[in-house]
């Protein structure tokens, strides 16, 4: 469409203004005038054609009234607009938040290699205890993305991402200096729940900043944080845990959140589009004809109490009604779960068996970083290879389906690292052997996680839920893990442990990718929670 066509098109907000009432969108409400709104949906999308602020988000929230809301006005095309931003403002932006979400991950898992040290000092005997100092850290985190994205979308993304910052440093302080276990527990409960503010805020930024055909790179480096950040941690960890002392694995984490507070408040800019949008309307010479201007807009964003419930609720939803999300946030999780239990087992493995320093145990964990590094750079051209010879065959057109085979070629590596690096723990074998088979596990693991994360966005209406969902299920599984991989070991062996979960790996994250290559669009058809 030319800038002369655009300048004559007729005002889209008269057209939408009568064509319903507000409604929730998690599904419990039927639109008065929904077939009305679906109509002018696939009109828009197919007179528009993505450049800048144009297209559909990375990570929307809901594509139909995504649609609905930026016809209310040229918000497409509006200076304001975070898509429009200068390319440079953008990536200050992925900078600034990808520390964010660095910095907590590597909180996360810091203080790993330190546990032994730990359990001594407080004089901790419990196995489960032990795991639990390291896992309980992930409760909350699961958790608190259901409060603190309702509050992101509420308040703004910016000051969620300040204050949970600013939190984290204040209870890892807390950490340091705790007096007992107790202490030490209830400080990283509290710092998991303040911590999950980037994961809660993080993709929704992204989600503003670039359009669903720009998201690849932005994506694939703010993705790096929440893996990277807990395999750099205990290699610091350990070193900091053998000259100094576990006490400053926390106040090092509590600097690192200085750090970026220092970059982050001064140049970190509002990206969330409805509360840009809202707050520009109540500064108008007229707010009550500004906000009329916005039916959509006011429906989906102007109930504090909506918007909590929309955002709490529709992550179960999605997890209860549909199988395609729950098999695949439970592969997701599945892996989460046995990357946290080498967490908390490295300590015995590498400085039991192979008789390493805490500070030389830490670099145990290096080998989950190069596995992750690779499939960043390697799995990552694959999968968008394969998907451009896919669309190109189809006539240009894509579907989630063709994120398959990536997610089928990266879930062969998961069980045959999860094997290698429990028998050759198992047998006692040089020490290079495990570290390899996790490299080759972070290879499958990192392979995996994007395309099951890109074929949820592409599957579901409520893009951004479906990956909440998604997020919830892995950390609870990441908490609950490590509490039983000692008794789990103790009963079947490292070898016999490991094969129990590489079976599990199998059974959830091959047969099932398959299913939906052959009968996935079918299944989407029938749903009413996909596209």
């Amino acid at each position: 469409m030319s800038d002369t066509q655009l300048d004559n098109a007729p005002a889209p907000t008269e057209a939408f203004k009568a064509s319903r009432s507000p409604t929730i969108s998690s599904g419990t409400h039927v639109p008065l005038h929904a077939a009305t709104d679906d109509v002018m949906v696939d009109r828009l999308k197919d007179e528009t054609i993505p450049h800048g602020g144009e297209g559909e988000s990375a990570f929307p929230e809901d594509k139909k009234e995504e649609i609905l809301e930026n016809a209310e006005e040229d918000w497409a095309h509006d200076p304001i607009n975070p898509r429009n931003w200068a390319m440079r403002k953008k990536w200050v932006m992925v900078t600034i938040v990808s520390l964010y979400t660095f910095v907590t991950p590597l909180g996360s898992s810091m203080m790993a290699p330190a546990l032994p040290d730990i359990a001594k000092h407080y004089g901790i005997t419990s196995q489960t205890e032990i795991a639990a100092t390291l896992s309980v850290f992930l409760v909350t985190f699961a958790i608190g993305p259901l409060f603190l994205a309702p509050l992101s979308e509420i308040y703004g993304r910016t000051w969620v991402l300040h204050l949970g910052n600013l939190f984290f440093l204040a209870f890892s302080f807390g950490c340091a200096y705790s007096p007992t276990a107790a202490d030490l527990i209830g400080f990283r409960i509290l710092s998991g729940f303040v911590g999950s503010a980037p994961i809660a805020c993080g993709g929704g930024t992204i989600s503003d900043l670039f359009s669903e055909k720009e998201r690849a790179s932005a994506m694939a480096i703010y993705s790096l944080g929440p893996l990277l950040g807990p395999v750099i941690g205990p290699v610091a960890g350990g070193f900091i845990a053998e000259s100094i002392g576990f006490k400053y694995i926390f106040v090092v984490v509590a600097g690192l959140c200085f750090i970026a507070a220092i970059l982050g408040i001064p140049f970190l800019r509002e990206t969330y589009h409805p509360v840009i949008r809202l707050r520009r309307a109540k500064k108008a010479a007229d707010p009550e004809k500004a906000a009329k201007a916005h039916p959509h807009l006011i429906a989906e964003h102007g109930s504090k109490i909506h918007r909590l419930w929309v955002d709490m609720t529709r992550p179960f939803i999605l997890l209860t009604r549909s199988i395609i999300c729950f098999l695949l946030s439970a592969y997701m999780a599945l892996m989460y779960g046995i990357y946290y239990l080498m967490f908390a087992v490295f300590p015995d493995i590498f400085t039991g068996i192979y008789g390493f320093s805490i500070g030389v145990g830490g670099l145990a964990y290096i080998g989950l970083g190069v596995g992750f590094f690779t499939a960043t750079l390697f799995g990552a051209y694959f999968a968008d290879q394969v998907y451009a010879r896919l669309v190109a065959k189809n006539g240009g057109k894509g579907k989630p389906e063709f994120r398959i085979p990536a997610l089928i070629f990266g879930s062969f590596f998961v069980p045959i690292g999860v094997f290698w690096y429990g028998w050759s723990a198992q047998a006692r074998i040089h020490w290079i052997m495990p570290i390899i088979g996790t490299g080759i596990f972070g290879f499958g693991m990192m392979t995996t996680f994007l395309p099951i994360q890109l074929y949820l966005v592409d599957t579901f209406t409520y893009a951004a839920s479906a990956l909440a969902a998604a997020s919830v299920f892995r950390s609870m599984l990441g908490f609950a893990f490590p509490l039983f991989g000692s008794q789990m070991y103790d009963a079947l062996g490292l070898g016999g442990g490991n094969s129990l979960l590489a079976g599990l790996a199998i059974a959830l994250g091959i047969p099932f990718p398959v299913f939906l290559w052959f009968y996935g669009e079918r299944m989407r058809a029938s749903s009413s929670l996909a596209r």
